[in-house]
């Protein structure tokens, strides 16, 4: 799943994930992404920090506090690479913390990482 308020970045993100066969759920925002959550179970969640309504710390902290979901991974995105971003991210449970703008290697190595080690728990 990834949940982006820009529309450039959620389709870049679903070209490289489709391009390596991975099925894609988009979601404009927090909102948005909590509905289609229950629905689609996805195997990991990337999510922007700077959203409206709900930002991605929101997000990813009501992701994690449900236990349907709390193993569920979540990487955080966001064009801020500072330590206390970094930091708040990990606080509300963040798996990974990747800075934008992505590469198609960095999206698809965090996928790898994250659905090995979600198998294998």
């Amino acid at each position: 799943m990834v949940i982006d308020d820009s529309n450039t970045i959620r389709r870049s993100a679903e070209i490289f994930l489709n391009q390596a066969g991975c099925q894609v759920i988009l979601a404009e925002d927090g909102f948005d992404a909590l509905a289609k959550i229950t629905e689609h179970l996805p195997d990991v969640v990337f999510v922007d920090i700077m959203m409206p309504r709900l930002d991605g710390y929101q997000t990813c902290s009501l992701i994690k506090k449900n236990a349907r979901f709390s193993a569920t991974p979540v990487v955080m995105l966001s064009s801020k690479d500072g330590l206390f971003d970094k930091a708040r991210g990990r606080m509300v449970g963040s798996n990974e913390y990747l800075t934008k703008p992505f590469t198609k290697d960095t999206l698809l190595t965090a996928v790898q990482r994250h659905t090995t080690q979600h198998l294998a728990a």
